[in-house]
């Protein structure tokens, strides 16, 4: 099941009301060379991600983001319309990859799916939901790989309800 992608329209998820297999998507995110340069001049200082001129000599072959403008563009998307996760998105850690690099041009969303929930045996109030988020542009490619364990709150019961 895929959710819908207007997060004003979508209550919060709790552990309880996750599945797997359970997809969302995000919007989408438009991304300049301007844009690209800014974060790499603060961030990233490599020239593949500052000079198009430099970068044709590099492996990119060409102006690229750098991946952690990459990875908080992510965040920016599942934050805002990709993972409407009840306590916001809170990392217990992950792993992360870039497939192929992000160009100016790019539109990008974020696909994700839940991979494995685990209620926590010693905190009955959390648990740990594993999620896959693949980072795309307009051409469907992949540009990112984000496997992450999330904390989530589970639903509070009340004492005698079910």
């Amino acid at each position: 099941m895929t959710e819908p992608t207007n997060s004003a329209a979508r209550r919060r998820l709790t552990l309880d009301d996750l599945t797997v297999g359970q997809r969302f998507v995000s919007g989408t995110y438009a991304l300049d060379a301007d844009e690209i340069r800014g974060f790499a001049q603060v961030y990233d200082p490599q020239p593949f991600h500052l000079d198009d001129a430099s970068a044709q000599a590099t492996l990119f072959r060409g102006l690229a983001a750098s991946g952690w403008h990459t990875a908080a563009i992510t965040m920016r998307l599942n934050v805002e319309s990709g993972l409407p996760l009840e306590g916001g998105i809170i990392g217990a850690g992950a792993e992360i990859s870039w497939p192929r690099p992000t160009r100016p041009g790019d539109v990008l969303r974020v696909e994700s799916e839940v991979i494995e929930i685990t209620p926590s045996r010693s905190r009955p109030d959390r648990g740990m939901a594993t999620v896959r988020s693949e980072t795309k542009n307009q051409r469907d490619e992949v540009v990112q790989v984000l496997v992450a364990k999330l904390v989530l709150p589970r639903r509070v019961v009340a004492p005698g309800q079910p």
